[in-house]
């Protein structure tokens, strides 16, 4: 009878996989079964453990929030594979894994619903005061007058900052409404309906609502900038699902403070989740907690993605959905 197999061989028959940063628990427990897994998040010094054991892997499971930085590919010299929780890429060196030939996964679509759903519910929030009428009901101000009138959503005007998958089912979404829609992209799209606008302050100015869903990264930072906002005016609102450093938060502080624009709906920041006080005092201003994929069922088909990656990649040489060549 041959000898039973430990666990320790099993490992050893599995590719070596490393963990940055905490995944969803039913993920980890799959990758764990499929892989021989270690969590960097577990290290006192992440970087020391690298140095003795980062030859090893060749496999990494990482997130759009962790990412993959150059020091942390450049500390894994047999990787692979990348396979990223998310569809936002601004934390991963793509250039510099895809000049060593390291394929990324990672999980777009998937989230494009709900992530629109969360825009367009920010953009009713904001406009028609729900939060800011629910914090006025609970603290019993209703016994004292009448809410202020607000903002009437439908027909109005919605500009789209990146026309990209989500951007279209945001502008899906508007038609429900009756609104009518324009974009901002670096190049138009001609396969849309919608009318292509060159140049994003004139967007704004047109714009009722400006709904920001471009990537981020160093192309885009700070992209709505003072003079966006200046041109989205007293009546206009902004809704931020996409990355934070994609707005100056100085100068959107500074457009609340002065009545420059009429509101904001965020879902992201620029240095999560540590938020500018200034923006707590806000009234009209809507604060979710980066939440616009975080729903059970999206965060199952997005860690479903993750794993199904991984193990293309390990079967065939080639992930399931890569990240397009930089």
């Amino acid at each position: 009878m041959p000898a039973p197999v430990t666990a320790a061989a099993a490992a050893m028959n599995k590719p070596r996989l490393l963990q940055h940063g905490r995944l969803l628990p039913a993920l980890e427990v799959q990758l764990a079964e499929h892989f021989d897994l270690h969590g960097l998040w577990r290290e006192a010094d992440p970087k020391a453990f690298l140095a003795r054991h980062g030859a090893e892997f060749v496999g990494l499971a990482t997130s759009a929030r962790f990412g993959a930085d150059a020091a942390l590919i450049d500390a894994l010299p047999a990787l692979k594979v990348i396979s990223s929780f998310g569809v936002g890429t601004d934390a991963i060196d793509v250039a510099r894994a895809q000049a060593r030939g390291i394929q990324i996964g990672y999980t777009p679509e998937v989230l494009n619903d709900c992530v629109a759903d969360t825009a367009f519910g920010l953009v009713i929030d904001v406009a028609r005061g729900l939060s800011a009428s629910d914090r006025f009901v609970r603290a019993g101000q209703w016994l004292q007058g009448n809410f202020p009138l607000t903002t009437r959503v439908s027909g109005k005007r919605l500009g789209i900052l990146g026309l990209g998958r989500i951007g279209q089912v945001v502008a899906r979404r508007a038609s429900g409404f009756d609104m009518d829609v324009r974009y901002h992209n670096r190049k138009p799209n001609p396969a849309v309906p919608y009318v292509y606008e060159a140049d994003l302050q004139a967007l704004a100015a047109w714009a009722d609502f400006l709904v920001v869903v471009s990537a981020g990264g160093a192309e885009t930072r700070h992209l709505v900038s003072a003079d966006v906002l200046a041109a989205l005016g007293p009546a206009g609102f902004l809704i931020n699902v996409a990355r934070g450093s994609v707005i100056d938060e100085e100068a959107l502080v500074h457009a609340l403070e002065t009545g420059a624009i009429a509101g904001a709906g965020l879902d992201v920041y620029a240095d999560e989740p540590r938020i500018p006080q200034r923006l707590l005092t806000f009234d009209n201003v809507v604060l979710l907690p980066h939440l616009a994929s975080a729903t059970h069922e999206t965060r199952k088909a997005m860690g479903d993605m993750v794993l199904d990656n991984l193990l293309a990649f390990f079967r065939s040489g080639q992930v399931t959905v890569g990240v397009p060549a930089a």
